[in-house]
């Protein structure tokens, strides 16, 4: 049984006669709200992401201190379910809700009421009146959102009873622990306990507690409404703000193709600060389904976090606690140009991939058409350049509106020149994510001296005595290929998986595993053949040595035959390459990728180097050699090539023919494909080349030229 409400204590003085000589603001009509869900109540209102079932209001004028007629309607909800502590609390049942108006219709109901008890009182403005944030932040908001309606501006701002009542009577309980029975309880107010109708109670007493609150001495009641962001702003972050870990959280599970809009949908009814989603990007530079949210204030955060494993879509988002350092380091910047693109407001960003390098503003600006204006012509667009100038084929792009962003997304795979481009919704923290990613990387990286595993011999041969596995996991690690293996992994022998890597200097999907006869690898590929691992099956088929010899050498092993690697072509193979076919020495790392020794390497000289030194590319290189001569996996876009002396005992085990001659190594980077050799030597010109080395800077196909004679004592390879 419900308390009756408490009667309103009797009116004070005549407000009309007061109101010259009291320089306190009265406020507008005050609309008193209660709502209930079809699940949980009271402070986790909202948490459980119901419908929305009743709405109770009654309307009060401050200054004359009357009092409208008490509204109640229930609402009908998609899913009809009740919690129990919703049925025994409201005595509703899935029978009488379904009879009930939905949503939409409740709401225009609620206007035209208001808006006539409104005027039957005297006119004038009104503004909501809730207990608390929960009803209109956790359940008004969102369901509209999720039901595409569009809520009036009345419910946009609204005053919360608690902090009203908390700047009365500041010794009291802090806001967020009152209740309306704690407030009514606090000032003395009678209640009884006839009355059982759910919600009728609730607002009479949130009624009876904001009259006696009128007739107190404050004159900051109901002055600063509280205020629900319509629309999310976004803005830059700077390295150099300090954030505050209560107002920041973290969302996992978003779709890929989500923005910074759909995610601020997602946490309708609470205010994001401006610029306050970042997008996290993987090491591809894509987005990885989470997001770091900065909210306005701690409150705001607390209640975001009630939204854990709440809907977007058909995906379920988790929300989880961040610290404001993560936002920094994600959302963070400190470029000026970065600033000033940023800068401009109300903008919605555009970010457009796959640029042809040669490809400026203008080219930019046709390709999207004068259908689709830039905002600030060539101003508005900022192109992504790595540290040394050259372009990454990624630029960004503003536009004024929602609707001219819609017709450049049309734009999306459209060609410009030769190249297809893709057009993504992107973010101002993702701008700052990209533009640090190429700023912060090295032209040429400072790698670190690791330790230098033993070599081990690799004999060749045709004999079947590898299998390939093909369709790996890209996550798959040797323990799982160990364990996919089963009882032929005691088959293998010592360093003898061997992982391929694609382009970027990641797992393909492919290796090679070596067995201890051609018997044992037939048997392990009848018996794993077309077996699951993590939802994939692999392909597993016996191979030669040399075929796989031939792939990790960059070269391709298809049903059709092998194509020779890279270095094989007579241009870039190496003077000992016949060496290395003979006897292979390569050096695995902990992950079991496999590096050629120094016997790949081409002799190259210093003048009076009284010493031999071999040279061993180490794990930490890996993604920066040249893969043509040196790299066991397809093409890769080295950055720069970083060699490790090897220490006097690693030497004993070089070939003799390979140490006979010291030296270093030039390599140059973004040669014009139509380069010559003369052009190649006009760069060195303060350098000289000993004459017996110009074959190693002669194309293939071009003859020999004899004007060539001066440069000396450098080589390049």
């Amino acid at each position: 049984m419900t308390p009756a409400p408490p009667q309103p204590p009797p009116p004070g003085p005549n407000p009309a006669a007061d109101s010259a000589t009291d320089p306190r603001p009265e406020p507008g009509a005050l609309v008193v709200l209660f709502g209930a869900t079809a699940g949980a109540l009271g402070p986790d209102l909202g948490s459980d992401e119901t419908d929305l079932i009743l709405l109770v209001w009654q309307v009060v004028e401050p200054r004359s201190r009357q009092v409208g007629t008490l509204h109640k309607s229930l609402i009908r909800a998609e899913a009809a379910a009740l919690s129990p502590q919703c049925r025994e609390a409201s005595g509703l049942s899935a029978d009488s809700l379904a009879r009930a108006e939905p949503l939409d219709k409740v709401l225009q109901q609620f206007s035209q009421l208001v808006i006539g008890d409104v005027a039957l009182l005297g006119g004038g403005p009104y503004m909501l009146c809730t207990d608390g944030q929960q009803l209109l932040r956790q359940v008004l908001h969102p369901e509209a959102s999720r039901k595409n309606l569009v809520l009036p501006d009345t419910f946009f701002s609204f005053y919360d009873l608690r902090r009203e009542f908390h700047v009365q009577h500041p010794s009291a309980r802090l806001a967020r622990d009152l209740t309306v029975a704690t407030m009514a309880q606090e000032l003395g107010l009678e209640t009884d306990a006839t009355e059982d109708d759910f919600g009728v109670w609730e607002v009479k007493t949130m009624v009876a507690v904001i009259l006696h609150l009128l007739e107190g001495p404050s004159g900051q009641l109901f002055s600063k409404p509280e205020v629900v962001k319509q629309k999310y702003e976004t803005g830059p972050c700077s390295k150099a703000d300090v954030v505050d870990s209560e107002t920041v959280v973290r969302a996992r599970g978003l779709p890929w193709q989500s923005s910074d809009q759909d995610v601020a949908r997602f946490f309708k009814g609470l205010n994001i600060a401006r610029g306050g989603v970042a997008l996290c990007l993987n090491a591809q530079g894509r987005r990885n389904g989470e997001a770091l949210i900065r909210f306005v204030d701690s409150e705001h955060r607390d209640l975001a976090l009630q939204r854990h494993k709440h809907h977007m879509g058909i995906r379920y988002i988790e929300v989880y606690k961040a610290t404001g350092e993560e936002f920094v380091k994600i959302a963070g910047g400190t470029s000026l140009e970065v600033a000033r693109f940023l800068s401009r407001e109300d903008q919605v960003i555009l970010r457009l991939r796959g640029l042809p390098f040669s490809a400026g503003p203008a080219d930019v600006l046709d390709f999207l058409g004068p259908e689709c204006p830039v905002t600030g012509g060539a101003d508005g667009l900022l192109f992504v350049r790595h540290p040394d100038g050259r372009p990454t084929g990624d630029a960004f792009a503003l536009f004024a509106c929602e609707g001219v962003a819609q017709a450049a997304l049309r734009r999306h795979k459209g060609m410009l020149g030769k190249r297809y481009i893709e057009l993504f919704r992107s973010t101002a923290a993702e701008v700052q994510q990209v533009l640090n990613r190429y700023a912060s990387s090295p032209l040429l990286p400072t790698l670190t001296a690791p330790l230098l595993p033993i070599p081990f011999p690799l004999v060749a041969g045709t004999g079947r005595d590898c299998v390939r596995l093909r369709g790996l996991p890209y996550t798959a690690t040797i323990e799982d290929i160990l364990s996919f293996l089963g009882e032929a992994a005691a088959d293998i022998r010592p360093h003898g998986v061997h992982m391929v890597l694609n382009q970027q200097g990641r797992p393909s999907g492919d290796a090679f595993i070596q067995m201890t006869s051609a018997e044992r690898a037939l048997a392990a590929a009848q018996r794993c053949h077309k077996k699951v691992m993590k939802e994939r099956y692999v392909e597993v088929v016996p191979c030669s040595t040399d075929e796989m010899s031939r792939v990790l050498m960059g070269g391709t092993l298809g049903r059709s035959g092998m194509s020779p690697p890279p270095c094989k072509l007579p241009c870039l193979s190496p003077p000992a390459y016949a060496t290395f076919q003979a006897t292979p020495t390569l050096i695995p790392n902990e992950t079991a990728a496999l590096y050629p020794s120094s016997a790949l390497l081409p002799a190259a000289r210093v003048p009076a180097a009284p010493t031999p030194i071999a040279y061993y590319p180490g794990p930490a290189t890996q993604l920066y050699m040249n893969y043509t001569a040196y790299y066991p996996s397809p093409p890769v876009s080295p950055t720069t090539v970083g060699y490790l002396t090897t220490s006097p005992a690693a030497l004993a085990s070089a070939p003799t023919s390979m140490l006979s001659q010291p030296g270093a190594l030039v390599r140059m980077q973004g040669v014009p494909y139509i380069a010559g050799m003369k052009d190649l030597l006009s760069i060195f010109q303060a350098y000289q080349l000993a004459p017996d080395d110009y074959t190693s800077l002669m194309p293939v196909g071009d003859p020999p030229r004899t004007v060539l004679q001066a440069p000396k004592d450098w080589v390049c390879l």
